[in-house]
């Protein structure tokens, strides 16, 4: 029988708002007042009224020279060309995929926007539309970049480069796109000894370090290999802390993400949720990002 674990209810301190990230940040609710000066543009999430600026969503203030705009905390996925992605196929259709992103619509991958196995590139015949299914189907979570925006707002993917494609062993987090903090990268092997996928839609993808990068098979082939424990254990304990991050609302990129897990190592991975060692590690983490920006 499995031991059961009993928390007493106990008084936690709050958390100290002066060791947020960005401390400086302007977070507005709706109909808050931005600026009087009628000197700035109005952008998303803010409209005019009697000469003043006003937030018409929660969020967080930005300014690019005369331009204003709110950044909602909590919304939908909006893409952006450039943008990595991990999502999954919903349906398959002619000459395309629709995919599942975290957004409004449903994002497209078109067969004319994949590499074929082994990455070749040529014009897509009527026997590779007819073999869309071997490569991906119904339920398979891929890596994807973000080509165009659709007028109606939908997005557009493509898998173009042996990086991307089918995901095969690993876990899926989900969290809020706000979250995850717009990088260079988003392909991280971390010196734990798992890689993570930051989707900017809110899709996080923990997986094995592959042994070798070399893969040549166009992304599309699924390893089913029995995956190590210790690697099970790295993968869950990368999960709990993401999960905890998430809690108390800190960015999500690959330095968070790490110090996390190092602050995490001295508990047991099932007690990284309790609230008390939750509020340990992050406040620990959180410290240790200030240490570095300092």
């Amino acid at each position: 029988m499995a031991a059961v674990s009993m928390r007493l209810p106990a008084v936690r301190a709050p958390l100290d708002s002066s060791a947020s990230r960005g401390g400086e940040k302007h977070l507005v609710a709706p109909g808050d007042t931005i600026t009087t000066d009628t000197g700035y543009m109005r952008g998303h999430g803010t409209y005019v009224e009697d000469d003043k600026l006003i937030a018409s969503v929660a969020g967080v203030v930005e300014r690019v020279n005369k331009l204003v705009c709110v950044r909602a905390l909590k919304a939908r996925y909006n893409g952006e060309i450039g943008d990595i992605v991990v999502g999954r196929i919903t349906e398959v259709q002619q000459k395309r995929w629709k995919v599942e992103t975290n957004s409004r619509l449903d994002s497209v991958l078109l067969l004319s926007s994949i590499n074929l196995p082994g990455g070749e590139l040529r014009r897509k015949s009527a026997e590779d539309e007819l073999a869309m299914r071997d490569y991906l189907q119904e339920g398979d979570l891929i890596s994807a970049e973000v080509q165009s925006i659709f007028s109606d707002g939908a997005v557009s993917l493509h898998t173009r480069s042996l990086k991307y494609g089918k995901l095969a062993q690993g876990v899926l987090v989900q969290v809020s796109p706000s979250l995850v903090k717009r990088q260079k990268t988003h392909f991280h092997d971390l010196p734990c000894g798992a890689s993570v996928i930051l989707g900017n839609n809110g899709f996080i993808w923990i997986y094995p370090t592959p042994e070798q990068k070399d893969d040549e098979a166009g992304g599309y082939t699924t390893n089913l290999e029995p995956v190590p424990l210790s690697d099970r254990e790295v993968i869950s304990r990368l999960r709990n802390c993401i999960v905890a991050l998430v809690t108390h609302k800190v960015m999500l990129f690959d330095t968070s993400i790490l110090y996390c897990y190092e602050a995490s190592l001295p508990h047991q991975i099932k007690d990284i949720l309790k609230p008390e060692v939750t509020e340990e590690i992050v406040l620990e983490a959180r410290q240790r990002l200030l240490d570095l920006e300092g």
